[in-house]
């Protein structure tokens, strides 16, 4: 299992994160919440990660604190919440909040986050409840400064961003166009974006 990796940022373009570890190009998916923490291209980082073994794949998913990773995990426990949806869910909404959704059943809030139907809603608030004890309290701080630069178009990358996290193309394009401003970084777009998405 890879617990952890040190080294530098070759590339971030959520979800995606290529870090160069010794000359060694680990490709790690990452929720939002990492991103924001993420320093510039090019600096050294250090992440939690979580190895997925598949069939057909061996993925690698990196997280800016452990508290982050834990929750990541007990995520994927929970029956029909594959690593995918547990990515969207941490990216989509904060621990806090959603831990407090949990605890007062609000499953509405929950299907507003791209691939949670009512279902899954439900059986997150059931399965969670008894395992949110288990959760530090802080799950999403992050010691790293929110990197600002822009490499490529911004708008484009966070529309990518989106749809990386399971929004239709067209929904992500409106969230985001309609949060976009001249100046703001990808980070800030998806952040914004994000947020919209749940007020609809």
């Amino acid at each position: 299992m890879i617990g952890f990796l040190r080294g530098l940022i070759i590339k971030k373009q959520p979800p995606l994160l290529l870090l160069d570890v010794q000359g060694v190009g680990y490709e790690v998916e990452a929720p939002m919440t990492t991103f924001y923490a993420l320093p510039e291209k090019d600096a050294e980082v250090e992440i939690y990660t979580h190895l997925v073994v598949r069939d057909d794949a061996h993925l690698l998913f990196g997280f800016a604190t452990e508290n982050e990773r834990h929750l990541f995990r007990t995520l994927i426990k929970v029956n029909g919440v594959g690593a995918k949806m547990a990515l969207t869910i941490l990216s989509g909404i904060e621990a806090d909040e959603f831990a407090l959704c949990v605890q007062n059943n609000d499953a509405a809030r929950l299907t507003k986050l791209p691939g949670v139907g009512k279902k899954t809603a439900e059986r997150l608030i059931v399965e969670m409840r008894d395992k949110l004890d288990d959760l530090p309290a802080s799950t999403t701080t992050a010691k790293t400064a929110v990197s600002t630069q822009i490499e490529n178009d911004p708008v484009n990358e966070a529309v990518s961003a989106l749809i990386g996290l399971g929004y239709k193309p067209p929904e992500a394009s409106r969230f985001v166009l309609a949060v976009a401003s001249d100046g703001m970084s990808s980070e800030e777009l998806i952040r914004e974006a994000l947020k919209n998405s749940v007020k609809q």
